[in-house]
């Protein structure tokens, strides 16, 4: 991905992305979080978000939550119409493939998922939308 990327342009979110460059990639220590950028669904524009995540072994796992919020977020969105994404971990950048976690794969994810965020098990009971789990592979 070589073209513009847009930051995500809610203003705390944005301010997180400038700690994230700021710090090399640690804003919140003892946190895992990432940069995500995925390509706009109806706009085609890169976009850019952070993210906490766990690691599945080789997998980035991100949770959809939009906070609970009945939408998905616009992240997931975008990526599932197209898989093909940028990962920044730290001060590292690469490629990556994402998808949606499988049934099973969510049954035994969630419990580390919340063990890592445990706001997550409060944004699960605030919506009655399925919060998906998303595993990104580096490609």
């Amino acid at each position: 991905m070589t073209d513009t990327i847009h930051d995500n342009p809610t203003p705390w979110v944005a301010d997180h992305i400038r700690r994230f460059q700021e710090t090399g990639g640690h804003p919140r220590p003892g946190i895992a979080d990432l940069l995500l950028t995925t390509r706009g669904r109806r706009s085609g524009l890169l976009r850019r978000t952070v993210l906490t995540y766990v690691r599945d072994e080789d997998a980035y796992v991100l949770t959809a939550s939009n906070a609970g919020g009945d939408r998905h977020p616009a992240w997931y969105l975008n990526l599932m119409a197209d898989p093909e994404v940028t990962l920044q971990v730290g001060e590292a950048t690469f490629p990556a493939t994402a998808r949606p976690a499988t049934a099973a794969e969510s049954d035994r994810l969630w419990p580390t998922v919340v063990a890592a965020m445990p706001s997550y098990a409060a944004y699960r009971t605030a919506t009655i939308r399925e919060i998906p789990l998303v595993l990104v592979t580096p490609t």
